[in-house]
C-alpha cells in the first residue's frame, strides 16, 4: 500500500511552471494603433526614422 507521505499534493503539481495554465493576452503581439502613437509620442527619433523609411519607399516607387 502506498505510504501517504510519498504523494505529491495539488498545491505542488499545480506551482510547477509547465503545469500553469497560460495566462489570456501573454502572448500577444499585436498592438492598437493608440499604443503606436504613444511610441512616437515619447520617441521623437523613431518618428523622423519611420518617416525617413516612408520616404524612401516613396522615391523607390517612382
Amino acid at each position: 500500500m502506498a505510504n501517504g507521505q510519498n504523494q505529491v499534493s495539488k498545491a505542488d503539481v499545480q506551482s510547477v511552471a509547465l503545469n500553469k495554465l497560460p495566462v489570456a493576452g501573454a502572448a500577444d503581439t499585436e498592438f492598437s494603433a493608440e499604443e503606436a502613437a504613444e511610441v512616437f509620442q515619447h520617441n521623437p527619433a523613431s518618428n523622423q526614422t519611420a518617416a525617413n523609411v516612408a520616404a524612401n519607399e516613396a522615391e523607390d516607387e517612382e
